[in-house]
């Protein structure tokens, strides 16, 4: 039996591999002191200490992933601060920051199945780093530096509590407390086996419905990424809470592998993608609590968007696909909001960085503030800003990445000029082919930055049209 073990290259978030293949103890202790040496390279001269945050969530054997990168940047000379537990991404990169320290390594592949791991690097400033940090990292793989000197520190730290009393200070706690303790608010909140286990229950210290809350190596079966075929047993639990809770608010909330992804499910069952959400975060930012500032979204985001910051006075700035390319915004200038339709949103007032459980509170608080379900809220935007449309995304797994080479060579050399029937008037390539079509709905061809995966997006005016579209798209990549 032969397989091919796939170079480390970083994607659009961290590096990723299937683990025993490509994913293994060795090329982890080689990675991480490189890794650290390039967090020293460039932010230690404002961190104001030597250590290196190490962190994981629940996949298979992601805490030995851990002890052994941090053993191999404590080697390296740098002292090295090491989970006691799982926690999601974006408290490590709470950590990171409120420790001063030169970043953080965190053991985790995401949304991914669960033959996968991976390693994020986050930087001082509590966020992912770009693409020129990454590069700089693989920069050194070919010829690895020797590191002398002496070995540096380990101590272990409780990751939960000031990422948690951070979060709780954005939000009127109080208030979502209040609400579900009374019986106003019903939350069921689908873990999907991650790190977000245990998180709403102890922001809110009340308890919450948790679905799929043990840790499971396998992710029941499916991938821990915040979509419709993946949480059959919330919308379940949300229909049931429907017939016998009529008079209830109903939230559901879904929480990617690491806790850096959320997607919601309103009070009749309805999957709601952030393509929806973000929408609604605006409008209760903006409106009810005053708070101004840019916002940002990626080549794929709802047009919605850009429609809701003219209402609200706000500006707008698009980003190829990536939560990366929001955080260097963030860092540059003032942001409300920084959102991807995948799932990750992120807040100009919190760290740079996609936070799940952040975004869970600020629904949450929406919700109770505005009296109203989720799916009444967006319809209400949408009215406001004369603006009707649906979205869908599906994933096409590809056989092979060589496989991925050819149909980008076939986008490159004969682009599409007509797609589904109807003449393409506009294409963006900032990141994979974005085709408007002349009736205003768009179609989105892009490829997986960590897998061989072809990803079609498609916003349009009804669903049936949205999904001729993304047939077309699926037709056109399998011929």
């Amino acid at each position: 039996m032969s397989f091919t073990i796939n170079p480390i290259k970083f994607g659009t978030d961290g590096w990723r591999g299937v683990i025993a293949a490509d994913f293994t103890f060795e090329r982890v202790a080689m990675l991480a002191p490189l890794a650290a040496k390039v967090l020293a390279d460039n932010y230690g001269n404002t961190a104001k200490n030597s250590k290196v945050i190490v962190g994981y969530d629940r996949r298979f054997m992601a805490e030995d992933f851990a002890k052994v990168a941090a053993e191999a940047v404590q080697e390296a000379g740098f002292d090295v601060v090491l989970s006691q537990s799982y926690a999601p991404t974006p408290a490590f990169s709470w950590a990171a920051k409120s420790e001063n320290a030169l970043g953080a390594l965190v053991l985790t592949a995401s949304h991914n199945p669960a033959s996968y791991l991976g390693l994020k690097v986050k930087g001082a400033f509590g966020g992912s780093v770009s693409p020129e940090i990454t590069k700089q990292i693989e920069a050194l793989l070919p010829n690895p530096p020797s590191f002398s000197g002496e070995k540096g520190k380990l101590e272990l730290f409780e990751p939960w509590s000031s990422y948690c009393n951070g979060l709780q200070a954005k939000v009127n706690i109080s208030a979502i407390k209040n609400a579900i303790s009374s019986g106003k608010l019903r939350v069921y909140a689908d873990v999907m086996h991650g790190a977000a286990a245990t998180g709403l229950e102890r922001l809110l210290d009340c308890p919450v419905e948790e679905i799929n809350s043990d840790r499971d190596a396998l992710f029941g079966g499916g991938a821990p990424e915040p979509l419709p075929k993946y949480i059959p047993s919330l919308f379940k639990a949300i229909k049931e809470a429907a017939n016998r809770y009529p008079d209830t608010i109903r939230v559901g909330l879904v929480f990617d592998g690491d806790s850096d992804r959320i997607a919601g499910v309103d009070g009749q069952g309805n999957f709601l993608s952030s393509q929806i959400l973000i929408p609604i975060l605006i409008e209760h930012l903006a409106k009810r609590k005053g708070m101004t500032g840019e916002i940002v979204k990626t080549v794929s985001g709802s047009d919605l968007i850009p429609r809701l910051a003219k209402l609200y006075g706000l500006e707008v700035y698009e980003t190829p696909i990536g939560y990366k390319y929001i955080a260097d915004r963030m860092l540059s200038t003032e942001v409300l909001v920084g959102g991807e339709e995948s799932g990750g949103i992120g807040y100009g007032t919190h760290i740079p960085e996609r936070d799940a459980l952040l975004s869970a509170l600020y629904v949450l608080e929406a919700v109770v503030e505005s009296g109203k379900d989720l799916s009444d809220i967006y319809a209400q935007l949408q009215q406001q800003t004369n603006f009707s449309a649906v979205y869908d995304r599906i994933d096409l797994p590809l056989a092979s990445m060589d496989v991925r080479a050819k149909l980008l060579e076939r986008l490159q050399k004969d682009t599409p000029t007509e797609v589904a029937g109807k003449s393409v008037v506009d294409c963006l390539t900032v990141d994979g082919y974005k085709f408007r079509l002349e009736n205003d709905s768009w179609l989105l061809i892009r490829f997986s930055g960590t897998e061989p995966v072809l990803r079609l997006y498609c916003q349009g005016h009804t669903m049936p049209e949205v999904r001729k579209t993304l047939e077309w798209a699926r037709d056109w990549a399998n011929s």
